[in-house]
C-alpha cells in the first residue's frame, strides 16, 4: 500500500518540475504544433505541393500564396505542410532505430562484461569516429535515396550514443542492492535486466531520444541539401532550401521559410529535452 502515494508523489514531482520551465513547455508546444501539423498535411495544406504553375513562378507572399511560391509556381505554405512529415518520420524513426539497437548492444556490453563489453565498445568507439553526416552520406550513397534508406543511415549513426549512454548506465545499476538481491534469489540475467536493469534507464533514454531527434532532423535536412535525400519533386525542408538558393536575392521566402521550419523543430526538441532531463533528474530539481 506504501507503494502507491510513494509513485504518486513522484509523477505529482514530475509533471511540477516540468511545467515549471517556460523554455520545457514552449519546446513542447513547438513540437506538438509540427507533429499536428504533419499528420494533418491532408487537410491544412491549401494547395497540392507537387502542383506547378509556370504563370506564378516566385509570386511573393500575399492573399493568393501566403507564404509565396517557388521556383515552379508551387505554393511553399503548402511544401513546408507536408515537408513536416518527412522530417517529424525520418527524425523520429531514425532514433527509435538507433535506440533499440543501441540500448541492446549497450545493455549487453554493461551487463556481461569481460571480453564482451571490450569487444563491443572498441566497435562503438570506431563508430563514433565517424560524424552523424559523414556517416550517413555513405550509407546513402551506397544504398541509393529514399526514406526508408534516410531512416537506416541515420539510425545507424545514433546507435553509438545510446550504446555508450545505456553502457554507463548498466554499470551503475548492476551493482546497485536490488540487483544482488535478484541474483541471491536465482534469477536469470536475462530476468534481471528486464526487470531491474532496463526500467531504471527508461529515464535516460527517454532524454537522449529527444535530444538526438533533433540532431536527425538536421541530417536529414543536410542530406536533402546536398541531393541525397527524398528524390524531387517532393517535398522536404532541405530539398526546399537547395531549390531556393538560386533565389535568395530575386525571392528569398523560397528559402527562409523552411529553414525557419527547420530551426523551430530543432528548438523544440532541444528545448523539451533539457526540460525533460531536469524533470527526471532528482539533483537538478532541488527537491
Amino acid at each position: 500500500m506504501t507503494d502507491v502515494p510513494v509513485l504518486t508523489t513522484h509523477r505529482w514531482r514530475f509533471w511540477r518540475t516540468l511545467f515549471r520551465r517556460w523554455s520545457a513547455l514552449l519546446g513542447l508546444t513547438i513540437v506538438a504544433v509540427i507533429t499536428l501539423t504533419a499528420v494533418a498535411a491532408p487537410w491544412l495544406a491549401p494547395y497540392d505541393p507537387l502542383r506547378q504553375n509556370l504563370t506564378r513562378m516566385l509570386t511573393p507572399p500575399g492573399d493568393a500564396y501566403a507564404l509565396g511560391a517557388d521556383g515552379f509556381g508551387r505554393d511553399v505554405l503548402s511544401r513546408i505542410i507536408w515537408g513536416s512529415r518527412v522530417s517529424v518520420a525520418v527524425g523520429l524513426l531514425s532514433v527509435l532505430l538507433g535506440a533499440t539497437f543501441g540500448s541492446v548492444i549497450g545493455v549487453v556490453a554493461g551487463f556481461f562484461g569481460g571480453r564482451i563489453d571490450g569487444l563491443i565498445m572498441r566497435l562503438v568507439d570506431i563508430a563514433m569516429s565517424f560524424p552523424l553526416l559523414l556517416l550517413a552520406i555513405a550509407i546513402v550513397t551506397v544504398f541509393g535515396r529514399g526514406m526508408a534508406n534516410l531512416v537506416v543511415a541515420i539510425g545507424i549513426g545514433n546507435i553509438p550514443h545510446f550504446a555508450r549512454l545505456t553502457r554507463g548506465e548498466t554499470l551503475r545499476i548492476r551493482g546497485l542492492e536490488y540487483v544482488d538481491a535478484s541474483r541471491a534469489l536465482g534469477a536469470s540475467a536475462g530476468r534481471i535486466i528486464l526487470r531491474d536493469v532496463v526500467p531504471n534507464m527508461m529515464a535516460t533514454i527517454v532524454v537522449l531520444t529527444t535530444l538526438r531527434t533533433s540532431f536527425a532532423v538536421l541530417t536529414e535536412s543536410s542530406l536533402s541539401f546536398l541531393g541525397l535525400g527524398l528524390p524531387p519533386p517532393l517535398p522536404s525542408w532541405g530539398v526546399m532550401l537547395a531549390e531556393g538558393q538560386r533565389f535568395l536575392t530575386l525571392a528569398p521566402w523560397v528559402s527562409i521559410f523552411p529553414g525557419t521550419a527547420i530551426a523551430l523543430l530543432v528548438l523544440g526538441l532541444n528545448l523539451f529535452g533539457d526540460g525533460l532531463r531536469d524533470a527526471l533528474d532528482p539533483r537538478l530539481t532541488g527537491e
